[in-house]
């Protein structure tokens, strides 16, 4: 039996996929090891939406060779993707000037774009026999179901909708992912009903822009998030609760809010992009709303649901950012209250408007402004820590430490808890993967919630 590794970056899209795809070899006789041990074959799901995801991947293939010279290496998504963009992939092999990654791509056993990956087995198995196989994505229509599921785990990402038909100046996600596609509403619903009984307890809406989801019916008749949210609160039990994922701010209506402020299944955990918190950097970046478009929609949120997590994104150095811009951005995050931030500093892709832009920002500066974010990020999650002391909150746990006598699990508002017995005596029986009313008490120094089971 051969034995094949696997690692995934990116997106907890690119994870439910990945699962998928693992699965499907584990059908045709594989056997799964982890990535730090000596295998066959190493599977690499990649990502490429920024160039320090790039550079991570091209430091792995040669990791990967020094130790196992005999290793063969299978690429999957969005890097074959990008290299299909920029007419790379058919000269790759002939020509060592077209690209300074082809020396380590030689070293590739096989290279799967984002269309291709689902037939991973089929190429394994030499039913395909070709070492590229990379196609264009703007013109794929079909949809490729994809649900993340394993015993050990207690939570699912299963995949909604695909590709995007926005079309923001710096992102290259419509060039790898296509035009905006999603599944099937049944099969959504069959798939949950699965994972729960299969004992899955939180399932993860996700997506490339689940916010733009659309299935149609008789005479065109348009079912889009709002009417899949509210058919999965009807068709499903309480004993599974739900979280969406990353959804733009202009497709999160009020009516998803309100909707979500009263389910007994969907919990209060909403994940926003902002990018930029100045108006002329967002047009710049071909957004879809304002900051106080943004603005509105964060206080909706905590005028009906005071305890709600927040989470955003935020990009700094974009091209022409200047330093009253930035503090446009800052100040705005300074004001809102809002629950973490995740900050990426802007960097060039191949096929986007922004990478032909003029005034690029020096790195250092975008490390700075980047620095800056962080350490505002990491006071606001104190503050919404803080604010939720002495709360009573339903936590899923999900993993144990015996050495050290230790629970892990979050709240239905994504915040991490920790519950410590003493030692020398035995966890509570069964509480992995299950929920308990738990009261938060103190944070520690690993940002968990000290808490007591009640």
């Amino acid at each position: 039996m051969k034995k094949i590794a696997f690692i995934t970056y990116g997106c907890k899209l690119n994870y439910s996929e990945f699962s998928t795809i693992k699965r499907n070899l584990l059908n045709v006789g594989y056997k799964i090891v982890g990535f730090d041990y000596s295998s066959h074959i190493y599977i690499i799901n990649t990502c490429s939406i920024t160039h320090n995801a790039d550079n991570k991947l091209l430091g792995l293939i040669k990791t990967i060779k020094t130790n196992n010279k005999k290793a063969k290496i299978i690429l999957l998504g969005c890097y074959p993707q990008s290299l299909y963009n920029k007419i790379y992939i058919k000269k790759i092999y002939a020509d060592d000037t077209i690209s300074s990654y082809s020396s380590f791509l030689k070293q590739v056993y096989l290279v799967l774009g984002n269309n291709e990956k689902f037939k991973l087995h089929l190429f394994l198995t030499n039913q395909i026999h070709q070492k590229i196989s990379v196609s264009d994505r703007t013109k794929y229509t079909k949809y490729n179901s994809s649900v993340s599921f394993d015993y050990t785990r207690t939570r699912s990402f299963i995949k909604i909708q695909d590709g995007c038909d926005y079309k923001c100046s710096y992102c290259t996600i419509p060039n790898l992912r296509g035009n905006s596609i999603s599944e099937n509403i049944f099969n959504i619903i069959l798939t949950i009903k699965k994972l729960v009984l299969l004992n899955i307890k939180e399932v993860v809406l996700t997506g490339i822009n689940i916010g733009d989801f659309r299935n149609y019916g008789i005479e065109n008749k348009t079912y889009d998030l709002f009417y899949l949210i509210k058919i999965l609160e009807k068709k499903l039990t309480t004993n599974i609760r739900l979280r969406i994922s990353s959804i733009e701010p202009n497709l999160l209506t009020y009516k998803i809010i309100n909707f979500i402020s009263k389910s007994k299944l969907f919990v209060p955990h909403f994940h926003i992009p902002l990018q930029s918190g100045s108006k002329e950097i967002l047009k710049k970046m071909s957004r879809r709303y304002n900051p106080n478009i943004y603005i509105q929609k964060v206080n909706t949120i905590l005028n009906i649901l005071p305890y709600a997590c927040i989470g955003t994104d935020v990009i700094v150095g974009f091209p022409g950012e200047t330093e009253s811009n930035f503090l446009e951005t800052f100040n705005l995050l300074k004001k809102i209250n809002i629950s973490y931030i995740h900050v990426f500093k802007y960097s060039d892709r191949d096929n986007t408007y922004s990478n032909s832009m003029k005034n690029k920002i020096n790195p250092n500066i975008c490390i700075q402004r980047s620095k800056i974010i962080i350490l505002l990020s990491k006071k606001k999650r104190k503050i919404f820590y803080l604010k939720n002391k002495i709360q009573i909150y339903r936590v899923l746990f999900e993993k144990k430490n015996h050495r050290y006598g230790e629970i892990f699990g979050f709240t239905e508002n994504y915040i991490r808890v920790i519950v410590r017995v003493q030692l020398n005596i035995p966890f509570p029986n069964n509480i992995l993967n299950t929920c308990k009313l738990v009261r938060l008490l103190k944070i520690d120094s690993k940002h968990n919630y000290s808490s007591i089971l009640l």
